[in-house]
């Protein structure tokens, strides 16, 4: 498509040159204008980009420029000015126009280098715009969180509220449960999906790194701080910010974290300048908070504070018959990551899924079908086909006699011995983050071979 270029320049000649030069890329689509009033008229066209002259005869090229910006604020303005005065293009930029050009004898190069830089700009930002609308469309919840069950129902109503408004929202469910693509498809279906998404594993952070972490630092902060850092509620900032296990944070940055969510500001670690910030928190836990706050681990103030709107997500043992809606959608990604036809579900193989408790939940269910679809011979997955994530049985998994921590950690361990203890592709297969299986193993809780 062509680059549609407005050029206001009442002094004809120079017009011309202007327009002849740019016109050398055949991509771009030149109009000439003398009067800036005429040039407001075409407004309606929607040009790529304005170049202006400052000195315009009919109207000041200041005013030209209010005027482009409150009729669209969108288009690149470039100004060319016979003006060398360094608080004139001070000012002109400081009211949006996206560039500054002298008229001397290399006004027209300089012009041409602007008009290439500005469009490049533009098609990244177009890309990253599609990029996110692309991600709206992955994280739609009617279309992505798979399932028609009472129980997974009750949450869509609760996520429409989440996402019409901007309360903080807390999601609480068992580990595997999908309580990241809850908080994903709030912030893309909501207005602050074009600003970033920010996952947090509050767990997952060492104790002495986590304030730093969320907060930033500045150089000499501390040994090794060789450079200021940003902390993740600045760069989430118009955005959403989502902490996961909150429920593992320390005592002493819970009292950090709270006075941060009611001053909406943070102070950088080794500084002293208040920066302000716009998230919306998400958080998430697998813990009793109400309990936690009991126990003495949690504190009150900050459960209130960050409770908002809260979203429980029933386990998937408690969602009727989505077991075979998501078994179904997760062959048919399963078999197109892997080139392959998809395979069906034998009676014997929904028999053996629907037997199973599935103390992993979803994650758990996604990463056997995955296996299944690879071990899979023929056009329909068989019993043999689908490994549970160790031997036993499914009545001694009812029985409780093992907690969900390890039953999680025996579900890690299981694909972490199946994959020759090579942590990246577990963390892949099993979708955790890799910090969490060095965690495991740097506390024992499970092992190499």
């Amino acid at each position: 498509m062509s680059y549609k270029i407005f050029i206001v320049e009442d002094d004809p000649w120079y017009g011309q040159l202007l327009t002849h030069h740019l016109g050398l890329n055949p991509d771009f689509d030149i109009t000439l204008f003398e009067k800036g009033k005429e040039m407001l008229s075409k407004l309606y066209q929607k040009p790529d980009l304005i170049c202006m002259d400052f000195g315009l005869q009919d109207m000041k090229g200041e005013t030209l420029l209010k005027e482009i910006q409150k009729r669209n604020n969108t288009i690149p303005v470039v100004v060319i000015s016979g003006q060398e005065e360094i608080s004139v293009a001070v000012n002109l930029l400081k009211l949006g126009a996206r560039d500054y050009i002298i008229k001397d004898a290399h006004a027209k190069d300089l012009l041409w280098r602007s008009v290439i830089n500005i469009r490049e700009n533009q098609n990244l930002r177009d890309e990253v715009d599609a990029l996110k609308e692309q991600l709206s469309s992955k994280y739609s919840f009617e279309k992505n969180i798979i399932g028609n069950s009472t129980a997974i129902k009750k949450t869509f109503k609760l996520l429409e509220k989440a996402i019409r408004t901007n309360i903080n929202v807390s999601i609480t469910g068992e580990t595997g449960s999908g309580k990241e693509v809850f908080a994903k498809a709030i912030h893309y279906n909501s207005d602050r999906r074009k600003k970033p998404f920010i996952a947090i594993n509050m767990a997952a952070i060492p104790k002495d790194l986590a304030e730093s972490e969320l907060f930033g630092h500045e150089k000499g902060a501390f040994t090794g701080a060789d450079s200021m850092k940003k902390g993740k509620f600045e760069d989430a900032s118009g955005g959403t910010i989502f902490l996961d296990e909150i429920g593992e944070m320390d005592v002493n940055l819970q009292v950090k974290l709270l006075r941060v969510l009611q001053e909406r500001e943070v102070v950088r670690v080794g500084g002293n300048k208040a920066i302000p910030f716009d998230v919306r928190l998400i958080s998430a836990t697998h813990k009793n908070l109400a309990e936690e706050v009991k126990k003495g681990n949690f504190r009150e103030d900050l459960y209130f504070r960050i409770i908002g709107l809260p979203i429980e997500l029933p386990p998937l043992r408690e969602r009727e018959n989505d077991l075979f809606l998501l078994a179904k959608h997760f062959i048919a990604e399963a078999s197109k990551e892997n080139g392959i036809k998809a395979p069906a579900l034998s009676s014997g193989a929904r028999e053996k899924l629907a037997s199973y408790p599935f103390p992993g939940n979803v994650r758990e269910l996604k990463a056997v079908l995955e296996l299944a679809v690879v071990m899979c011979d023929g056009d329909e997955i068989l019993p043999d086909d689908i490994t549970f994530y160790n031997a036993l049985s499914s009545d001694m998994l009812i029985s409780g006699t093992k907690t969900l921590r390890e039953h999680t950690n025996d579900i890690i361990q299981y694909y972490l011995s199946k994959n020759d203890d090579n942590v990246v592709k577990t963390a892949e297969i099993l979708d955790i983050g890799k910090s969490t299986i060095y965690n495991l193993l740097k506390s024992g809780e499970i092992t190499t071979k």
